[in-house]
């Protein structure tokens, strides 16, 4: 079968391809790496039969022969590093200071203690944000200060106190010391 010549033809040197088959045998990177590496060391042969060897997609080939012959080596074998998150941040700095400042306060008349919904609702009454899922004040107040945390959402009920045995079994409560 004849092939056409690949756009990103790679040519390693004799010190690159040292140092990929050195990175291949000591089998101390990332699996990624090592996969790319055995990508550029089988980069000789098609795309197809590379797939083949290492077990990956023929566009993965193509996609780190192009690399290479674009960025070079660090490039194509080190995964590219997001430059910015996918979306924005809901809750900036000042926005997650407020949660906290909200979630520390008293709870609306009513209720015994702040929930979620309450604390998202207030937020957007309060026009920090537009909108904001339970989830996301969830995750802020865990992340920033789980003593808020505890607080807006409560305590988890009292354990019962038990003596247990070996196999599993409970021999029945203990009284709590006072």
């Amino acid at each position: 079968m004849i092939m056409g010549k690949s756009k990103y033809a790679v040519h390693l040197t004799d010190d690159q391809r040292s140092f990929l088959e050195g990175l291949t045998h000591r089998g101390k990177s990332a699996a990624s790496s090592i996969r790319h590496a055995y990508i550029l060391l089988h980069a000789d042969k098609p795309d197809p039969e590379v797939a083949a060897i290492v077990r990956c997609h023929p566009q993965s080939v193509f996609n780190i022969r192009k690399t290479f012959v674009t960025r070079g080596l660090d490039a194509a074998l080190h995964r590219k590093i997001r430059d910015a998150p996918p979306r924005p941040r809901k809750l900036d700095g000042e926005g997650e200071a407020r949660l906290l400042q909200i979630a520390c306060s008293e709870p609306p008349e009513g209720y015994g203690r702040w929930t979620l919904q309450l604390l998202a609702d207030r937020l957007v009454e309060l026009q920090i944000v537009e909108s904001i899922s339970i989830k996301t004040v969830e995750r802020t107040l865990k992340k920033r200060a789980p003593a808020a945390h505890q607080k807006a959402v409560g305590h988890p009920a009292p354990r019962k106190r038990e003596l247990c045995r070996r196999d599993g079994g409970c021999a029945g409560g203990l009284p709590t010391s006072v």
